[in-house]
């Protein structure tokens, strides 16, 4: 829950903040209304509060296949220090791609700057190939490959008790009807009580992890839909130049997407938390 309410302040923010300021933008067609400095700001906040969201999604998701996986080392593994160190991690390793390139210059060309410090109207973000790379590869395709990962480890631990489960049902009825044809001695009644009183236990914990691996589908699936076409759309058009033309609708409409997601992590997780 540390993670759900920390990935609830990230996403706020990224409302407050870089919302806001891009809605300025939209309705007076395209001017800045607050200097360089504040375009610097606000470029460095919303890089920075969407990295932190998708970071966050990165350790749910870690946080989920040490619950579901390994359950009874997890107290172990996930302790209070770990996860405040996680939760560290998370909040400041943005900086690294947000604010410190983007105030020290490095994350663009110097014709852009240029550009930018003649028209302190226009607040533009254009990045060079290198920063490209690094920002989309920490803020995005690291943690993205990381959650199909785990998720899908979850996946398979979820599908192989499944299995287990069903076997143990199986041997349940054929030693049941092995006692109603031999005869039932004490022992014999003990186990069968055993037996019948694990099976919905076991089929309630199975149910249980069932639900959290198709939740983390639902999670995983709703990631990807809202920032994969804005990774894709910012390395290329990075990598390719003037050689790949984007349509101001076309930015508008992948910005918007993947601030969506934003609005739609509190939906998903105040649903589906219990599950998790």
């Amino acid at each position: 829950n540390y993670f759900v309410v920390s990935l609830a302040l990230a996403d706020m923010l990224v409302a407050i903040w870089a919302m806001c300021f891009n809605f300025s933008v939209e309705i007076t067609n395209g001017e800045w209304l607050f200097g360089y400095f504040m375009c610097d700001v606000w470029n460095s906040l919303d890089v920075y509060f969407s990295s932190a969201s998708i970071l966050h999604l990165c350790c749910i998701s870690v946080d989920r296949y040490y619950a579901i996986v390994q359950p009874l080392d997890y107290p172990l593994i996930m302790t209070t220090s770990r996860l405040g160190i996680m939760l560290a991690v998370v909040w400041c390793s943005p900086a690294l791609v947000s604010f410190l390139p983007i105030f020290m210059g490095w994350y663009s060309t110097m014709d852009h700057l240029e550009f930018r410090r003649r028209h302190p109207k226009v607040c533009s973000f254009t990045v060079n190939k290198v920063y490209a790379v690094i920002s989309s590869s920490v803020s995005f395709w690291i943690p993205g490959v990381i959650m199909i990962f785990m998720y899908y480890r979850i996946y398979v631990e979820a599908d192989r008790q499944e299995r287990m489960l069903y076997r143990s049902k199986v041997a349940s009825l054929l030693l049941d009807k092995h006692l109603q044809i031999n005869g039932i001695s004490v022992g014999d009644v003990m186990r069968e009580r055993q037996s019948i009183q694990m099976q919905p236990m076991a089929s309630s914990k199975m149910k249980r992890e069932r639900k959290a691996a198709r939740t983390l589908g639902i999670i995983m699936s709703a990631f990807l839909a809202c920032w994969l076409p804005f990774f894709l759309w910012y390395i290329i058009t990075a990598l390719c130049g003037e050689a790949c033309p984007s349509p101001p609708p076309v930015v508008a409409a992948v910005f918007r997407v993947g601030y969506f997601n934003s609005a739609l992590n509190p939906l998903i997780y105040a649903y589906f938390n219990r599950d998790l």
